[in-house]
């Protein structure tokens, strides 16, 4: 048995639209940009924290000329088992790290699956799979 949930929402843009997007997210969500000043090459994500149900909507800044999107993180108590689910459903995992992997659903939509990131939202919100 294992437990996985939706526990991040990513907006990722590439460096030349990044500044604006992120003042728009943070403005649009009434929150603070989280990390305004950290120089990409060092840490591309900002937060802007949790929103219902603790899924946190953070910022990616990816590369240069990358069209804008939306990516989900799929966080999980066991990642080779819900790799194993996903894949099973019709996902195709398109770079494997040590800890965590790069998928893309039947439509070719990016999402992660992760080790846990939320804390008590996981504990709280996560479905358990047999």
């Amino acid at each position: 048995m294992h437990r996985s949930r939706i526990g991040v929402a990513l907006l990722d843009h590439p460096a030349e639209t990044y500044d604006a997007a992120a003042a728009f997210w943070a403005g649009a969500v009434g929150r603070e940009r989280g990390r305004a000043d950290a120089p990409p090459e060092e840490d591309p994500y900002e937060s802007l924290g949790p929103q219902a149900g603790g899924l946190l909507l953070e910022l990616q800044r990816t590369g240069s000329g990358t069209p804008p999107r939306v990516h989900l993180d799929i966080e999980t108590d066991d990642v080779e088992a819900e790799l194993a689910r996903v894949t099973a459903l019709g996902a195709t995992v398109t770079t494997r790290h040590e800890e965590w992997a790069v998928l893309a659903d039947p439509g070719g939509m990016p999402f992660c699956v992760v080790p846990v990131q939320t804390g008590d939202a996981f504990e709280e919100h996560a479905v358990t799979w047999p």
